[in-house]
Parts: structure tokens; C-alpha cells; sequence
């Protein structure tokens, strides 16, 4: 099976990916993760204004099959949640790298911030 993994995004070795996306980098889980989990039911998310610590937990997503931690790619402070997914979860299973997006951070890392995450090819070679 072949799962989506764009170029742009760079990944946590726990799922997350993170995009840039203007002055703030775009979080989720990706598309393999989605899949492992199976029907997304739950995902339990920080609050605006909260601040992240990479590779801290952030929240939790919960499935039919699972309840699993989700941790931060990039530390700094959360200045949007899609707050869709509260009312539909399985946006996360239906566009994990679109609609299904989690959250939105003001990341302090600096510009290498995402050169330190996986990269495309690396996270692939990992979920072989």
C-alpha cells in the first residue's frame, strides 16, 4: 500500500508532520498514521495561545481501534486549532495533509526548525 507523503512537509518518527504555511507552520498527523488508527472518532486539541515544546504531547487523537498522544514537530505557541474536526473527526482520515490539518503554530525554532524533522524519503524509508 502507498500512502501520501508530500515533499514540503517534514515528520516526527511518531506521525506528525509539519508545513510551512506563511509565518506559521501547520500541524497534523500523517497519512499512515490515519490509516493505522482506522475511523477517527475523537481528537482532543490545545488551546489558542497555548505553548508547544517539540516533541512534547499536544493533544490526543482517539479511534475506533485506538487512543494514541500526539507530540509537536516545532515548540512555540498555538495561534489556531481547526476546529472542525471537533464536529468531524474523520476529516483527519479523509485529508490528513488538507482539511484534516490540527493546528497552527508560531514556531520560536527558528528557520531550521523543520530541517531537523525527517524528511520526505526518511519518514517513507521508516514506515517500509
Amino acid at each position: 500500500m502507498s500512502f501520501e507523503i508530500p515533499d514540503e512537509c517534514g515528520y516526527l518518527e511518531t506521525h506528525e508532520w509539519a508545513r510551512r504555511e506563511g509565518d506559521v507552520v501547520r500541524v497534523g498527523i500523517t497519512d499512515f498514521a490515519q490509516d493505522e488508527l482506522g475511523d477517527v472518532v475523537f481528537v482532543e486539541l490545545p488551546a489558542v495561545g497555548d505553548a508547544l515544546e517539540r516533541e512534547a504531547e499536544f493533544g490526543v487523537i482517539e479511534s475506533i481501534k485506538a487512543v494514541s498522544d500526539l507530540y509537536a514537530p516545532v515548540s512555540g505557541e498555538v495561534t489556531a486549532i481547526n476546529e472542525e474536526l471537533f464536529d468531524a473527526p474523520e476529516l483527519v482520515n479523509e485529508a490528513p495533509f488538507g482539511d484534516g490539518w490540527m493546528l497552527e503554530v508560531d514556531h520560536d525554532d527558528g528557520e531550521a526548525a523543520l530541517d531537523t524533522l525527517l524528511s520526505a524519503a526518511d519518514y517513507e524509508n521508516q514506515i517500509a
